[in-house]
């Protein structure tokens, strides 16, 4: 079976966690046990200590989101988290570092026009689990960010939802320390990560096919306008599938997040196109000349990133744009991140506003984040755009 390359997001298995009485960001917890008795093997998971896990992520991510809002300060460092949960000092180093790299995209972004004036951050405890002195704790964080130079009818904000795995180690006093921190969206594509984004063995036609090659896309600033002038698509359709379903799941078509062969970034593209006038058409699920996609079966032009391209291309639904801010609303915009030659991700435009088009995408789940904030957290990827 050919690859199906797309970027998912793993589901949230349970994991883990346990702890002692802590303070974290001013907010005392109850104690669990007294400071200085030793940490049994698998202790009970309390409330109190399920919040503690809770808490210091939020601030930890918070801080994250904050280093991207213009004129505001990050508060994290180990002082921050007193009492018996707090970070490693090698933890803490690297999110030091990850400030640093953060503030840096924040004047990458500005210098291609874009400032975020807020930042909100929301982290909840998905599911916990202890083991002896281990812990670990997975947790969704959902963040929006408002756009300090919205005018108009420009979006006044964009948000993502993110999962991470959280991993804690207990000494024999009972403190525990964050010790590391994992993105489990295999897309890596939320705009306060700097993990880089998974990526797979390029994908392969069947039967020696010929595949058609996508042009890259520039990424330059105000390229000559490429207006709209089919009439044959409901690209308004589109978009508003797009927007209603970006961090929910159309239960009429499977969920590929955490799937084997891939995730659901391109499964996500083709129901909006869908909505939208797209047509089915069937035939072999493996022949990347046809197209469809029910809940009980989909084609691999429906879900794979390089298997969407072929078909959009081979069927001539779609045209190569020359630049990718001539996008408009139900464009579709690909990316390969490590330049192979095989795509990786796929997206489609949901609003347009003073030259600028927003994408929504799966994994991680996102609205209406800008082609500037694309361009400036992957500066190296190839962009590859498709006028629908």
């Amino acid at each position: 079976m050919k690859s199906r390359k797309l970027s998912r997001k793993r589901s949230r298995a349970a994991i883990v966690t346990a702890a002692a009485a802590s303070v974290v960001a001013g907010v005392a917890l109850v104690p669990n046990w007294s400071a200085g008795a030793a940490v049994v093997d698998d202790p009970t998971v309390d409330a109190a200590t399920k919040a503690t896990f809770q808490k210091l992520a939020d601030a930890v991510f918070t801080d994250r989101t904050q280093a991207l809002v213009r004129g505001a300060t990050t508060k994290q460092s180990t002082s921050r988290f007193s009492g018996d949960v707090r970070l490693s000092s090698t933890q803490s180093r690297d999110e030091n570092s990850a400030l640093t790299q953060l503030r840096g995209r924040q004047n990458s972004l500005a210098e291609l026009g874009e400032t975020y004036s807020a930042g909100n951050t929301r982290v909840t405890l998905d599911a916990t689990r202890v083991t002896g002195r281990t812990a670990k704790a997975d947790v969704t964080e959902t963040t929006t960010l408002t756009y300090a130079k919205a005018t108009g009818n420009a979006p006044k904000t964009t948000g993502f939802q993110s999962h991470h795995e959280l991993t804690f180690k207990a000494d024999q006093q009972g403190t525990w320390q964050l010790s590391t921190i994992k993105d489990t969206d295999d897309g890596g594509l939320a705009v306060n990560t700097l993990s880089k984004p998974s990526v797979k063995a390029p994908a392969t036609g069947d039967d020696g096919d010929t595949m058609p090659n996508a042009p890259r896309a520039a990424t330059t600033r105000n390229p000559a306008a490429v207006p709209k002038t089919s009439t044959t698509y409901d690209y308004k359709a589109m978009a508003t599938y797009a927007e209603k379903y970006w961090n929910v799941y159309n239960k009429d078509y499977p969920d590929f997040n955490g799937h084997a062969d891939g995730g659901d970034c391109t499964n996500f593209v083709s129901q909006s196109l869908k909505a939208g006038g797209w047509k089915h058409a069937p035939g072999y699920v493996y022949d990347y000349t046809k197209w469809f996609g029910t809940a009980d079966i989909q084609s691999d032009s429906f879900v794979g990133v390089n298997e969407w391209s072929w078909f959009a291309q081979n069927s001539k639904r779609t045209t190569p744009l020359a630049n990718v801010y001539q996008l408009e609303v139900g464009d579709v915009l690909q990316m390969d991140f490590d330049r192979d030659g095989s795509k990786d991700h796929t997206m489609i435009v949901t609003y347009k506003s003073n030259g600028v088009p927003y994408v929504t995408y799966h994994s991680n789940n996102t609205l209406r984040r800008s082609v500037a904030s694309l361009i400036a957290s992957y500066p190296n990827a190839y962009y590859y755009a498709y006028r629908t």
